[in-house]
């Protein structure tokens, strides 16, 4: 008998057709780094509601949030980096649109460590003294059984999905992330029960037979549901070496947070050939990646 391959490719809109209303929904990347946008696209154009994202948010939050798909809402920031504020997240958390808990960068990055080991919670100094507990009076602080001292007990961040872009996978789902920063993709997928993965290229495993590769392919196949070949699928955000974020781009989907967005989401959102829209594959090529 013949040996059978392993074969995790997907179309974007088949991983779309795998999430349900009411789920919590990691989302990798930083602000406006390797953010899987084209996921995101696929999302708004969806039915999906009542979703509970977890996320270091950029315009995939402020996207979710404009389109109504958020109920609760997980995060440190919401940024577009070079903009230093997210005009449609500010507008929705403004008008109550969804619950929020804002929570420490440190404090974020341990609950996705105490899912991904099972665990209810990891103590923390992080967010002592702070309005962090505050205003997430859910958040326990707890003793140290060795001494006198209390830490913050940070709850598990448990996510039914993970969605991530990364440079390079196969269709086993190895991945390889290729920018200067790998960020916490890794531990929003060893915390989900599925992870899914945008790449820019689906690649020979032989690819990987590189000493620098291996150095960066944090996330084990085994947590990978299905990868969908995606190129230039975190722009407007970055994806480095490859292309840098799009400024020009941000600015003016950030203006449309005053004037209404529904003319950014027929024009972009859901355009037939996205990249042609967004200027072309040499534009978005060119992009600088950034430099801080």
């Amino acid at each position: 008998m013949g040996r059978s391959v392993i074969d995790k490719r997907m179309r974007v809109s088949d991983i779309v057709g795998e999430l349900k209303d009411g789920m919590t929904i990691g989302i990798g990347g930083w602000g406006a780094r390797q953010k899987p946008m084209a996921l995101i696209r696929e999302i708004l154009k969806s039915d999906l509601k009542d979703l509970t994202i977890v996320s270091y948010g950029g315009c995939d939050v402020g996207m979710l949030a404009s389109a109504g798909k958020i109920k609760k809402l997980i995060f440190s920031f919401v940024t577009l980096d070079a903009i230093p504020l997210e005009a449609h997240f500010r507008r929705a958390r403004s008008a109550g649109k969804f619950e929020v808990m804002e929570i420490d960068e440190g404090m974020f990055q341990l609950g996705l460590k105490a899912a991904a080991q099972r665990l209810d919670f990891l103590p923390c100094i992080a967010g002592l003294g702070t309005d962090v507990m505050t205003y997430n009076p859910d958040i326990k602080t707890i003793k140290s059984p060795y001494s006198d001292d209390h830490y913050v007990a940070m709850p598990a961040l448990k996510l039914d999905v993970a969605l991530c872009h990364v440079l390079e996978a196969d269709q086993k789902g190895n991945s390889h992330i290729g920018g200067p920063d790998m960020f916490f993709d890794e531990w929003f997928c060893r915390a989900a029960e599925k992870s899914y993965l945008t790449c820019e290229r689906i690649v020979e495993t032989s690819a990987f037979n590189d000493d620098h590769k291996i150095l960066r392919m944090p996330i084990e196949r085994s947590l990978v549901a299905g990868v969908a070949e995606v190129q230039y699928g975190a722009h407007p955000t970055s994806c480095g070496p490859d292309y840098g974020f799009d400024v020009p781009h941000l600015k003016a989907y950030n203006g449309t947070a005053k004037e209404g967005w529904d003319g950014y989401v027929s024009e972009f959102v859901e355009a037939d050939d996205y990249v042609a829209k967004v200027g072309g594959a040499d534009h978005i090529r060119s992009l600088p990646l950034p430099a801080f």
